[in-house]
C-alpha cells in the first residue's frame, strides 16, 4: 500500500479503518458474490427450511433454494441502486443549497420551503405513494429515492455555504464578473467537500435501507429473482425452523450501516487536504 493510502487511513483512526473494513467486505460480498457462487439462486436444491449443511452452507429457504447462493446474488441490486440514487440526490441537493446560499433572497425561499415541504412526508410514505400509483418500476423506485434525499442534503450543503459565500475570494470572482455557475461549481462546491462526503455516507446508508424496506413490502425487486429485502420478506414467517434466511441479509445490511456510519464520523474529523 503506497504511504499516501496508509496516511489517510492513519487519519480515520481505528473507527473510521474499521467502518471502511466493513464497508468494503459487504461490497465485495455483493459485487463478487454472483460470480463465485456454484449454485444458481433460482434452483431448489434440497428440501424447504432444511438446515445448514456440508453442501448448503446456510440451508435453504421457504421454496427449497440455497441461501448462501441467494444471499450472494442479491445485495448487487441493492448497492447498485442506492449508489445511483444517493449520487443524483447529493448532488442535486448540493447545487440547491448552494444556489439557495448563494442568490439568497426569494431563490433561497422558494427552494428551502419547497424542500420544508417535501421533508413534511417521512420518506417512505413519499415514495411508496408514487410508486403504489405507478406501480414497481426499478426507474421510478430510484427516482423517488434521490428526491427524498434532496431536502436535507440542500439544508446541510446551504448551511454550509453561507459561510463559504462570504469569504473574500468568492467576493473577488463575483466583482471581476465570473458567471454564476463557475463560482458555484468551481468555487464554493470544492469547499464543501468534507460536509458534503459525510453527508453521502450517511445519506447511501438512508438510500440501502429505504431500497430494502421496499423490497421487503414487495415493491422492489420482484420474485423469483434474489433480494436482500425480498429474502426477509419471504422468509421471516419460519425463522423459528431455519433463521438464516432472514438473519444473514439483516447482518449484512447492519454491517454496511455501521461501517459506512463510522466512515462518515471519522471524515467529518479528518481534514482531506
Amino acid at each position: 500500500m503506497s504511504r499516501p493510502a496508509l496516511r489517510w487511513l492513519s487519519r480515520l483512526g481505528v473507527e473510521g479503518t474499521l467502518g471502511l473494513a466493513l464497508t468494503l467486505a459487504v461490497v465485495a460480498i455483493a459485487a463478487v458474490g454472483p460470480f463465485v457462487t456454484s449454485q444458481s439462486p433460482l434452483d431448489f436444491v434440497d428440501a424447504p427450511l432444511a438446515p445448514p449443511s456440508e453442501f448448503s452452507w446456510l440451508g435453504t429457504d421457504v421454496l427449497g433454494r440455497d441461501v448462501l447462493a441467494r444471499l450472494l446474488c442479491g445485495g448487487w441490486r441493492i448497492l447498485v441502486g442506492a449508489s445511483v440514487a444517493t449520487a443524483a440526490g447529493v448532488f442535486a441537493g448540493a447545487f440547491l443549497g448552494i444556489l439557495a446560499a448563494y442568490r439568497r433572497g426569494w431563490v433561497d425561499n422558494v427552494i428551502m420551503r419547497l424542500g420544508d415541504a417535501v421533508m413534511a412526508f417521512p420518506q417512505i410514505i413519499l415514495v411508496l405513494l408514487f410508486v403504489s400509483l405507478i406501480g414497481p418500476q426499478t426507474w421510478l423506485i430510484l427516482v423517488m429515492v434521490a428526491f427524498s434525499q434532496i431536502p436535507s442534503v440542500a439544508r446541510v450543503a446551504r448551511g454550509a455555504a453561507l459561510r463559504v459565500v462570504e469569504e473574500d475570494h468568492i467576493r473577488f470572482c463575483v466583482v471581476i464578473g465570473l458567471p454564476s455557475r463557475h463560482i458555484i461549481l468551481r468555487e464554493i462546491l470544492p469547499n464543501l467537500r468534507t460536509p458534503l462526503l459525510v453527508e453521502l455516507g450517511l445519506r447511501f446508508v438512508y438510500s440501502v435501507v429505504l431500497i430494502a424496506a421496499l423490497g421487503f413490502l414487495g415493491f422492489g425487486t420482484q420474485p423469483p429473482d434474489a433480494d436482500w429485502g425480498l429474502m426477509i420478506n419471504e422468509n421471516r414467517i419460519a425463522m423459528t425452523s431455519n433463521p438464516w434466511p432472514v438473519v444473514a441479509p439483516i447482518v449484512l445490511i447492519g454491517c454496511l450501516a455501521i461501517g459506512l456510519n463510522l466512515c462518515a464520523d471519522a471524515l467529518s474529523r479528518t481534514d482531506l487536504r
